[in-house]
């Protein structure tokens, strides 16, 4: 990886670190490719139960870079539904990936960098950042974001953040459930450090992953679709090792990291 991006590993936990402070962590195509390329890497490592995303300062990231905007004017429709897709790849990697995903969010996070901190499954935030689907105010929409967002919010809520592109705290973003954590900016580094290890411990990878495909899998179903397709699972979890290794623990009362 270039300077653009940084990568940590400790244990189990994998860390992306956006390193453009002086764009502020903006999205440029090619740290969206830089990013791009580490994700698939680290969904294919099975040494990696929890991917934290964060910056390496403030902003978290404050969206599309400017002057790449500025190239968007010129391209052909053609040549902006390629980057689109280029973009809807990295989302896909994040919102989709079978490992726990953590932002950690300190200061803005605004537009595409909005999108990037709420698709984590987790977001830790301090109090005193802000979140906004800005896009509509020079004339663009958050359309990727608005797909992975829906189904995590209602609807109400997300049609006034996306129609207004107001700019959010981290409180409000916390009471809307955009926001899992709020923490103080001297602690927050520690305690998502402290949260992963945690899960990489407490929770079964096998696990994780049926869970998230499940969450990806049912609002495309009917109720009864839904149901089916959950017993299912629930029977090809019964027989899983890990679900095997947990009973087992549980029953003869033993402690069980994993």
């Amino acid at each position: 990886m270039s300077s653009l991006l940084l990568t940590q590993q400790d244990g189990r936990v994998a860390t992306l670190i956006l390193n453009r402070p002086e764009k502020r962590n903006a999205l440029s195509a090619e740290l969206v490719s830089e990013m791009t390329a580490a994700m698939v890497q680290l969904n294919a490592n099975d040494e990696v139960k929890v991917i934290v995303l964060r910056s390496a300062d403030k902003p978290f990231c404050a969206g599309a870079d400017l002057s790449y905007l500025a190239k968007l004017r010129d391209f052909s429709l053609a040549e902006n539904e390629a980057d689109s897709q280029a973009l809807r790849r990295l989302f896909d990697l994040i919102y989709l990936s079978p490992k726990i995903v953590i932002s950690q969010v300190e200061g803005p996070a605004l537009a595409g960098g909005c999108g990037l901190a709420t698709l984590a499954d987790l977001c830790f935030a301090t109090p005193e950042s802000t979140f906004g689907y800005t896009e509509v105010k020079i004339g663009f929409i958050p359309a990727l974001v608005m797909v992975y967002l829906r189904e995590k919010i209602g609807g109400g809520v997300l049609r006034d953040l996306m129609l207004t592109g107001r700019v959010i705290t981290a409180e409000e973003a916390f009471n809307l459930g955009l926001v899992q954590r709020l923490v103080s900016t001297d602690n927050i580094t520690s305690i998502v450090n402290q949260t992963a290890q945690e899960l990489c411990e407490s929770t079964s990878q096998q696990a994780v992953a049926s869970i998230k495909e499940m969450l990806k899998t049912i609002p495309s179903m009917t109720r009864d679709e839904a149901l089916n397709y959950a017993a299912k699972q629930n029977a090809v979890a019964r027989g899983s090792e890990d679900c095997r290794k947990g009973i087992d623990a549980f029953l003869q009362k033993q402690p069980l990291k994993w």
